[in-house]
Formats: structure tokens, C-alpha cells, sequence
């Protein structure tokens, strides 16, 4: 454990550690979409959305889809559909509660990455619905995104984790399939490669 005393409590404590940010990097944050984030939204397949739980427990959340699966409405809302999933609702409950959400997107092969921070609602007005229709299935519901600040993040971690590195990926069986962790966190009575099996199957009837 952390001794309190141990720990920085302050802004001052933690400028005696880092820099000023440079004057580009304070101004990077607009509140709009330009036409180099709309492109980057455009090829982007995957995010994660971070979010509050109301007891102000922070959460986050993988979403992905084809690229372009999050559409520009216009300069300052951005939308996405919620496809199935577990049914848990944790982002959607959280932005119930706490409306403001921050995302992270990234594009396979580019080390930048797209930032966006705002507030979210989540609707299911038609034309939103219809308009993420998916081989004639609809989304659950549309979450839809106010910006308040979209920039661009730098590479460095994306460098430093070499993630793009087909070289660097973690061979089949080296790490436990879900059925596995499932069964053994859960204490599931059943083979593990029974579970795979059901959430494969799951995967592929449910996607949409």
C-alpha cells in the first residue's frame, strides 16, 4: 500500500515534476470537427468511451464497428450506434447519470490518435435509427455526442507499445480464452471449450 504521505495531492506539487505544456499543445483542443478529424472518423473502426459511474467510479468501454461507424451529424455532434452486447448497460447507464464521456479512437497502422471529450444523450429518434441500420438490422439505441474539445494525441504511446506490430502479437494459446477465465473465475461445472463454443456462436447470430 501507498503511505498518504507518499502521494502528490497538488498541481504545484506536480509542476515541480513536469513542464509547462507548450503553447501549441495548450491550443490543440477545439470545440468543433475539422476536416482532418472528420477523416479520421471516416477510417476509424474502433474507440473506447470512458465514462462515471454515479458514485463517481470511472468506466470504460470498447466499441468498434466498420470504419466510419461513428458519423459527423455536423461540426459539433458526433453519433454512434449501440450494437449487442451483454446487456450489462454501463456506459448507458452511466451517461444517465453523468452525461460527460471521453473517447479515444484509434486507426489500425497510424500512431496519432483522435480525442474527443463532451456530453452524450442517448435517443432513438428514427432517423438516427435508420440511419444506422446494418444489413436491415437496427441498433439498440444511438448515443449522440456533443463535443466540447476534439485534438489530436500524440504517438508516443502508441510508439512505445509497438501495438500495429503483427510481430509483437501473442500467439494462439498464449494467453486463456474466455471460456477459460470464465470458468475458472466463475467456478463453472462445465468444460471450458464448452463456453467458447456458446460465446462464438453468440458472436456470430448477435453481432448486429
Amino acid at each position: 500500500m501507498i503511505d498518504p504521505s507518499d502521494t502528490i495531492t497538488s498541481e504545484e506539487e506536480l509542476r515541480t515534476i513536469y513542464a509547462q505544456p507548450a503553447k501549441p499543445v495548450r491550443e490543440k483542443a477545439f470545440p468543433h470537427l475539422d476536416k482532418h478529424s472528420r477523416r479520421y472518423l471516416e477510417l476509424s473502426p474502433f474507440f473506447c468511451i470512458g465514462s462515471s459511474q454515479p458514485d463517481g467510479l470511472g468506466d470504460v468501454s470498447p466499441r468498434g464497428g466498420e470504419p466510419g461507424f461513428v458519423h459527423a451529424l455536423d461540426d459539433t455532434h458526433i453519433a454512434f450506434p449501440d450494437r449487442p452486447g451483454n446487456n450489462r448497460l454501463d456506459t448507458l447507464l452511466n451517461i444517465l447519470h453523468r452525461p460527460a464521456v471521453g473517447l479515444l479512437f484509434f486507426l489500425p497502422g497510424v500512431n496519432e490518435m483522435l480525442r474527443i471529450n463532451g456530453r452524450a444523450l442517448i435517443t432513438r429518434r428514427e432517423d438516427l435509427m435508420q440511419r444506422f441500420l446494418h444489413d436491415g438490422k437496427r441498433p439498440r439505441t444511438v448515443v449522440v455526442i456533443e463535443t466540447c474539445e476534439v485534438y489530436f494525441h500524440c504517438s508516443k504511446a502508441l510508439r512505445r507499445s509497438d501495438l500495429w506490430n503483427p510481430d509483437k502479437r501473442i500467439s494462439k494459446g498464449g494467453f486463456p480464452t474466455l471460456g477459460q477465465i470464465a470458468r475458472d473465475q466463475l467456478r463453472l461445472p462445465v468444460p471450458s471449450r464448452l463456453i467458447d463454443f456458446a460465446l462464438n456462436q453468440d458472436a456470430k447470430k448477435n453481432l448486429y
